[in-house]
């Protein structure tokens, strides 16, 4: 029995000194020779790469500036000749309430109204420019949240944007949102390939970081287009 015991240790101790022959040296010297050596009988290293990869979903950052945009927006309801009202929205572009709106919307003499969130707000013309079709307002408020102005000169076809402007429906005002790109641009205007109702005229344009790119102008057809934020902020002096 104890003779039997000797024997399975023997062999157990041999085979374990055995492999580890082969293994080290014996195997190591064979690949090396030139019969063995072009089959490349060794095993190949194996490389681990972790890999991170972040996505963007460019719809959760077109819902981010929109909800960040809708703080800069004003509402304006302005007296038309036909007794009815043309509703229009402004830009809030400092924190003391000085905001921007199209010329049209606000005609010479007549009569309109300013609104946050549908409360009515204070408000008076400071200048107005005709020919680029702009108008500063100054409205009563405190820590007004005003919007970013865009680098026009970073503006680039196909970038992506949107607008944001007011409706009145049975005297409350909702806002309204449509996205598209730049089709083409100039110091003179930029054109998009959205399509909207006429009475978004005066709505302003946004990039997708929700800096403002410039205020809209809606043809007869729909087609939207927009006075530059370099136009505009000239016209402010900033």
């Amino acid at each position: 029995m104890l003779r039997n015991i000797k024997n399975i240790v023997f062999a157990f101790v041999f085979g374990i000194a055995g492999g580890v022959f082969a293994d080290q040296i014996l195997w190591p010297y064979f690949i090396e020779r030139p019969l063995f050596y072009k089959y490349r009988l060794e095993q190949p290293p194996v490389y681990i790469t972790e890999k991170n990869e972040i996505v963007v979903q460019e719809n959760t950052a077109l819902k981010d500036a929109i909800e960040k945009s809708e703080k800069y927006l004003i509402s304006i309801k302005t007296a038309i000749k036909s007794g009815k009202f043309m509703i229009s929205s402004g830009v809030i572009v400092s924190s003391d309430g000085l905001v921007v709106a199209l010329s049209e919307t606000i005609p010479q003499g007549g009569a309109f109204s300013l609104y946050i969130n549908n409360d009515e707000v204070e408000g008076q013309v400071l200048k107005r420019d005709a020919k680029g079709n702009l108008s500063l307002i100054k409205i009563k408020g405190e820590n007004l949240t005003p919007a970013g102005f865009a680098d026009f000169s970073s503006l680039r076809l196909g970038e992506r944007v949107f607008l944001l402007g007011n409706l009145l429906e049975k005297d409350v005002f909702s806002k309204t949102a449509s996205e598209g790109m730049v089709k083409s641009f100039n110091q003179e205007y930029i054109k998009t390939n959205i399509s909207e109702d006429k009475n978004l005229t005066g709505s302003p344009l946004f990039n997708i970081k929700g800096e403002l790119l410039g205020l809209n102008i809606v043809d007869s057809s729909g087609n939207v287009s927009a006075v530059p934020i370099s136009k505009i902020k000239s016209f402010l002096g900033f």
